[in-house]
């Protein structure tokens, strides 16, 4: 496929048309060429660059990260590109520990629940409307 019109675009990139006009916008994907009265056509480029910035934010890139990545993309240092994963690495790692402390804290009241011979309140829902 040489080039393609906007419609055509998101339907390779699985994402809807507006998603691409925000991309825009935010300077994350180019404006195509429009011959005077005519359809802008995207050229390959615009679905690489596309499924690019999908991708990122997949990883949990936000659209910052991701204007900064491809900013570096256009010849920058790839020194700045390793210091923003390496920060998207620490944010994942602290999101791990917080998550596997809630998981022990479920683990410890579905357990109680198990456990309880109460016939009022279950020990969650209790542990849950405490202050």
């Amino acid at each position: 496929m040489e080039s393609m019109t906007i419609g055509q675009l998101a339907k390779l990139a699985g994402v809807n048309v507006e998603t691409i006009r925000y991309y825009q916008r935010r300077k994350l994907l180019p404006q195509p060429e429009r011959p005077s009265g005519g359809i802008g056509r995207y050229p390959l480029d615009a679905f690489i660059r596309l499924r690019f910035i999908k991708r990122s934010q997949s990883l949990g890139f936000s659209l910052e990260d991701v204007q900064a990545l491809l900013s570096l993309d256009d010849g920058q240092a790839c020194s700045s590109a390793k210091e923003i994963g390496e920060h998207k690495l620490a944010d994942v790692r602290e999101r791990i520990q917080t998550l596997q402390a809630l998981e022990s804290a479920l683990q410890q009241l579905v357990s109680q629940c198990a456990n309880s011979e109460r016939e009022v309140r279950c020990p969650l829902i209790e542990a849950l409307a405490r202050p």
